[in-house]
């Protein structure tokens, strides 16, 4: 695309983004400033339109942009950091919290929702995947046991195991010790795929293991705190009602989060799913903005933003880089201090 081609495609945009009302060649005019006429940019508007960059709603009327195009808008963004007295005045409200995770989750999706003014959602800090701590066996019944899992971070799980042959307390403690011995500090992903030949009533602990671990790693955006539904409904795009029911239905069965998370994050950076990039077909009406935030391999959340296509995704890639830039050093420190204590306590014993 030349640049005369993407400067018009910016306006149109940009003006829609602004406006939530089509863009007439006429006020690309204006807005760009260029040295063209009327007709040459009506053109340049079909030739867009051709490649799928923008749409008419009617065949009089403006144009606005697709999908495709404000992906091209995304890309080509100079980004901004958010304005100083912003970040100011953010830091300031997180400091005159307690140091409490809870209030600090509620506080940030709070503060990005009025910014964006869109949903805002973030999930609690967890690690990426649960590991493998400990294991017990418990003989119930000559072929039953019940298999009793401790993860890291003190989450205890309880399981029933059923075996094909009788089975004694002595033969499952030398089970769940060979599992502690092989498995400690391994995710569920990693335990299933360790190449060892093992006798079948091991394998049936192993499966029984991962089975557990998968749930509780399913449980990771249970947590979740949401705002801002309120603002979308004074967007134009929901005047309609169907639109917004059916969004509605999505956080009341507490189903937004899901379909957010569908979509496949990059482990660093802001990242922007746009309508139908969107996996979810929930959401696929929709643009996500959506980065990670905490301390790698240890405490990862997700913070995100859910809104429109004509979002205003310079301003929103800006907050939500800043709130998790800060939620991150947040999360650290307080990891550090309560290290730092642990180890106090560690060594006054």
């Amino acid at each position: 695309m030349n640049n005369r081609t993407a400067t018009i495609l910016g306006s149109i945009t940009r003006q829609y983004i602004s406006r939530a009302a089509p863009v007439s060649s006429a006020s690309v005019v204006v807005d760009c400033g260029l040295d063209i006429s009327s007709a040459t940019i009506r053109n340049e508007m079909v030739m867009l339109e051709n490649a799928g960059y923008i749409i008419r709603p009617h065949h009089a009327a403006g144009s606005i942009p697709s999908d495709k195009g404000y992906r091209f808008y995304v890309e080509n963004l100079n980004y901004v950091d958010l304005p100083i007295e912003e970040q100011r005045l953010i830091s300031h409200l997180f400091h005159q919290v307690e140091e409490n995770l809870e209030q600090w989750l509620s506080l940030a999706v709070t503060l990005l929702s009025q910014r964006v003014q869109n949903i805002a959602i973030m999930t609690s800090p967890k690690p990426p995947s649960c590991r493998f701590k400990h294991m017990e066996l418990v003989s119930l019944q000559e072929q039953l046991a019940l298999a009793v899992l401790v993860l890291r971070g003190a989450v205890v799980r309880q399981q029933l195991v059923n075996f094909e042959q009788p089975v004694t307390q002595e033969e499952l403690r030398i089970i769940a010790d060979k599992m502690v011995k092989n498995c400690t500090g391994l995710s569920a992903f990693q335990i299933s795929n360790k190449t060892m030949k093992i006798p079948p009533n091991e394998q049936r602990v192993v499966d029984c293991i991962v089975k557990l671990m998968r749930t509780e790693d399913g449980r990771s955006n249970e947590d979740s705190y949401v705002d801002g539904l309120h603002y979308l409904m004074n967007q134009p795009e929901f005047n309609t009602g169907n639109r917004m029911v059916g969004l509605m239905g999505l956080v009341e069965q507490r189903k937004l989060i899901e379909a957010m998370m569908d979509n496949q994050l990059n482990e660093y950076g802001v990242q922007v799913i746009i309508g139908k990039e969107n996996r979810a077909e929930s959401i696929q009406n929709f643009s996500v903005v959506l980065s990670r935030y905490g301390i790698p391999d240890e405490a990862i959340g997700t913070i995100g933003v859910v809104g429109p296509t004509r979002m205003h995704y310079a301003r929103t890639i800006s907050a939500i880089s800043f709130i998790s830039s800060m939620m991150s050093k947040l999360i650290s420190d307080l990891y550090g201090r309560e290290t730092h204590n642990n180890r106090k306590k560690m060594q006054n014993n």
